[in-house]
């Protein structure tokens, strides 16, 4: 790839001043209105090159007499534009993140001396540790130095997830790097969350780097779907990609939006366990005795059995004893209690409040298929999972069974993770896993976090190949520690201080970025952040429509015809 300093870039200005903590100042030699906001700039000193990106831009002069008096009325037009140069000018605010030694001009006769002294050029980007000279040069970045940053859309991996807000460069993200550590998309409601996020996903399979779980509580990624503003369609992944994406329905017989799913998971009720029932405090509203009360039910019935058996006692139940007094009948969640040692209200308030439980169509004494075994088999065979929870779109659903489901897949890669280290050569690696997660806060918030398998995953399972993407609009509302193992960031507009703040958590500079997230467009415009990314940057996100299939998939758009499919499938 050719070097960016042979490329002619756009002059802007000087270097006059600042540090390396805060920022740089620029005198701006352009107009004010050809420069804006989170526009990547390059800074030639020497042998090296600075990347960094605007963050503010100030009006100054040298007395301030000419600033408070308009001069077009006063003065001629060639002196007044004179002094519009001189002694009213602009300064840049520039927040440094990269450098590069790059050695002198190619043109240059000390370029081969150079070279001579310190072999080709090879260097790659590092984080910032010095600054650039007084009056270095400043430029904007060109499509050399942005694929230079930010790599090249021919490289197997990249991703082209937009472009440069001026210039309209391509910007690509490294997938394989994306996937190394969990990750976050966020943004207001209405600011495209979703289809930013179906844009991500198509990439991941397509480059087929990972399996996917999809936890897809409102039935958008699976299935063709329609707009909400716009009410034009909006191509489903698995239309898209039908050999690699298979969709599961949520209980016998379920149904999406009139479609039948590949097949469809049921629970049996031995998969239940206590922790999962304590998950739900919140929205069962269950009392500090629950979790002792579910103590004595496992102890005295044990963990396969304690949910059957305790949805079969009848609470309140009575019977008449010899002397014709009502006394709790032998099958009452009563006698139950009272022969454990357990307070009779406790358990009685407790059966009431898990019926709700007991009547899902989704957990059953003996499912008709293993769908769970399906669903890991399928991902450890380079298979995407589209979990539609059709019908059963409350908060209680999305929290019970994206819970179980997510605790059961954890264990397997757990289990052959340690298969493989244990024996390498006889056991492959684990795919990759990354599971996606909507309205991540309800199961990612404070209070809910330390029950669930997700604050295990992004803490702990990146060893095992297991990450997470976390979807939401209120990332204030999830949990410090797992926002702090969000390698990449990408963030749509956000109007909350405190979701702003969450954000930019943990980054450097997050002071001058704090107002370039809350002007961003509320549209198309989003900014990368994180580990994930070499630096922070505002990009125009591509659009979900026509041309992006068509750039992604070919003309064919992904429309496999049936001979095509079953040579796929095997047949």
């Amino acid at each position: 790839m050719e070097t960016p300093k042979s490329e002619n870039k756009k002059y802007i200005g000087y270097v006059v001043g600042g540090n390396l903590k805060e920022s740089l100042r620029v005198r701006l030699t352009v107009p004010a209105q050809s420069v804006q906001e989170g526009s990547f700039v390059v800074i030639r000193s020497g042998d090296w090159q600075f990347y960094g990106l605007i963050t503010d831009l100030q009006l100054g002069s040298t007395d301030p007499r000419f600033a408070d008096e308009p001069s077009r009325e006063r003065l001629r037009p060639e002196v007044s534009s004179l002094l519009q140069g001189q002694t009213l000018y602009t300064t840049l605010e520039i927040l440094p993140t990269l450098m590069m030694e790059v050695g002198p001009d190619t043109d240059s006769s000390a370029y081969r001396e150079w070279v001579e002294k310190h072999g080709p050029i090879n260097a790659q980007p590092i984080p910032v540790k010095t600054i650039p000279s007084h009056h270095a040069d400043v430029m904007l970045a060109g499509a050399g130095d942005v694929a230079e940053i930010f790599g090249e859309e021919s490289k197997r991996g990249n991703f082209r997830i937009g472009n440069t807000r001026e210039q309209g460069h391509p910007v690509c993200i490294d997938l394989s790097k994306f996937i190394q550590r969990s990750s976050g998309i966020f943004g207001a409601t209405g600011t495209g969350k979703s289809f930013l996020t179906r844009i991500i996903l198509s990439g991941l399979i397509k480059a087929k780097l990972a399996s996917l779980l999809i936890f897809d509580m409102h039935n958008e990624y699976g299935l063709d779907d329609t707009a909400s503003d716009t009410r034009e369609s909006v191509p489903g992944l698995r239309g898209k990609f039908p050999t690699d994406v298979r969709i599961v329905g949520l209980g016998r017989g379920a149904t999406i939006r009139g479609h039948t799913p590949d097949f469809n998971l049921e629970f049996a009720e031995s998969d239940l366990q206590p922790e999962d029932i304590e998950l739900l405090t919140r929205e069962l509203n269950l009392k500090e005795t629950t979790p002792a009360t579910l103590d004595a039910l496992t102890a005295c019935f044990g963990k396969d059995r304690w949910f059957t058996e305790f949805r079969a006692l009848s609470p309140g139940s009575t019977i008449l004893n010899d002397e014709g007094k009502r006394i709790p009948a032998p099958d009452s969640v009563e006698t139950w209690a009272l022969n454990n040692n357990v307070n009779t209200l406790a358990a009685a308030s407790l059966h009431n409040k898990m019926s709700r439980l007991f009547h899902l169509p989704y957990i059953v004494q003996q499912p008709a298929a293993n769908g769970l075994n399906e669903i890991i088999k399928a991902l450890e065979n380079c298979q995407n999972i589209v979990l539609s929870f059709g019908e059963h779109e409350t908060d209680l659903d999305y929290l019970l069974v994206s819970n179980l489901l997510t605790r059961h897949i954890r264990e397997k890669w757990v289990e052959l993770t340690n298969t493989h280290r244990s024996h390498p050569e006889k056991t492959a690696e684990p795919r990759p896993l990354v599971i996606v997660l909507e309205e991540a806060h309800k199961l990612l918030n404070r209070e809910m976090a330390g029950q669930t398998t997700f604050n295990t995953i992004a803490r702990e399972l990146r060893k095992y190949g297991v990450t997470l993407l976390v979807i939401d609009q209120r990332p204030s509302q999830i949990y410090d520690e797992v926002m702090s193992q969000l390698g990449s960031r990408i963030c749509g507009w956000l109007g909350d201080d405190d979701d702003i703040h969450a954000v930019l958590s943990g980054l450097a500079g997050r002071d001058a970025l704090r107002g370039m997230l809350a002007r961003l467009q509320p549209k198309e415009e989003v900014i990368l952040l994180g580990w994930g990314v070499p630096m922070p940057l505002i990009i125009r996100s591509r659009r979900y429509d026509n041309q992006f299939w068509k750039e992604l998939l070919g003309k064919s758009g992904g429309k496999s015809d049936e001979a095509i499919i079953m040579k796929e499938l095997g047949f």
